[in-house]
């Protein structure tokens, strides 16, 4: 099993027995994943999951809000009343708690899995700004690298807000440029001039490099991490 379903805890036949089974299916590929150091789209999937969970624990009267803003295509009229008809009946409901019992701790004991994961790829990754930083670090450039390997991916960024109804915070938005093998005495300096010849509507680019010490998956690890580092940094500044 890739990933659970948005809708899993309520979706189907809802026992306990058939809801540990797809539970037990689901884990089992998130301890794989972890033991290859994958961090994502797991990560995210057990933060979502586990959210939800809380949430219908909580609040048993928000169930119907339990899983929408990720629902697309959905007659959610149709939805809030088989929600409706869960709450209100006292053996699904008490089947659901028991099966949310079972969940929560799966869900955050792996959560602390990644988490350690994820600080430990974090802790061996350096974040450096390439020449002179201009004020406007909102567009611009990236670099990440890792050992032993002297390839080079080189992305282009844009900083977003997202808004939702409780909270703003930052996004990023990267496209990748180009691929290079650095030969010796190339250097991230020469990179950054060569990117402002080419791409001239940013003459003065904030270009930062992100160096792994340690080679880790790239693009379920090692990217989405380096990014996350990137937006906080511009952030923090």
């Amino acid at each position: 099993m890739e990933k659970l379903n948005n809708d899993w805890l309520t979706d189907g036949l809802i026992d306990f027995e058939y809801k540990k089974y797809v539970l037990l299916a689901y884990f089992k590929k998130v301890r794989a994943s972890f033991q290859q150091q994958e961090l994502y789209p797991i990560l995210g999937d057990l933060v979502f999951h586990y959210n939800n969970l809380l949430q219908f624990k909580n609040n048993h009267e928000l169930i119907q809000q339990n899983f929408p803003k990720e629902l697309t295509g959905v007659d959610l009229k149709k939805l809030e009343l088989t929600y409706q008809k869960i709450v209100e009946d006292d053996e699904l409901m008490s089947e659901i708690e028991e099966i949310i019992a079972y969940a929560l701790p799966l869900f955050k004991g792996s959560l602390s899995e990644g988490k350690e994961i994820y600080e430990f790829v974090e802790s061996n990754c350096e974040l450096t700004p390439v020449g002179l930083l201009p004020l406007y670090t909102d567009e611009g450039y990236f670099f990440i690298s890792h050992d032993p390997s002297r390839h080079t991916r080189v992305y282009r960024y844009q900083l977003t807000l997202l808004e939702t109804s409780d909270e703003k915070y930052r996004g990023i938005h990267a496209t990748l440029v180009d691929k290079l093998r650095r030969g010796i005495g190339d250097t991230y300096e020469n990179i950054k001039i060569g990117l402002t010849r080419r791409f001239k509507d940013l003459p003065n680019p904030a270009t930062f490099l992100i160096h792994s010490k340690v080679k880790f998956p790239y693009t379920s690890t090692l990217e989405p991490v380096a990014k996350r580092l990137l937006v906080r940094y511009i952030s923090s500044s």
